[in-house]
């Protein structure tokens, strides 16, 4: 389960995937962009493995 993040109410709310791993996802998107899905395995590998980390099933 995606870790919780309070709102600036102090309600918890779950992490959205959109929102999650902002760093590995960036850099992920600019080498899709530039090279292409099929370059860019070891940078997708990594935001994957962010994801798992914070909760999300990929």
């Amino acid at each position: 389960m995606p870790e919780p993040r309070k709102t600036a109410e102090g309600e918890k709310k779950p992490l959205k995937p959109c929102c999650a791993c902002p760093e590995t996802k960036k850099i992920r998107d600019a080498c899709i962009m530039e090279k292409g899905e099929d370059n860019c395995g070891d940078v997708i590998e990594q935001h994957k493995d962010c994801m798992r980390k914070m909760g999300f099933t990929v």
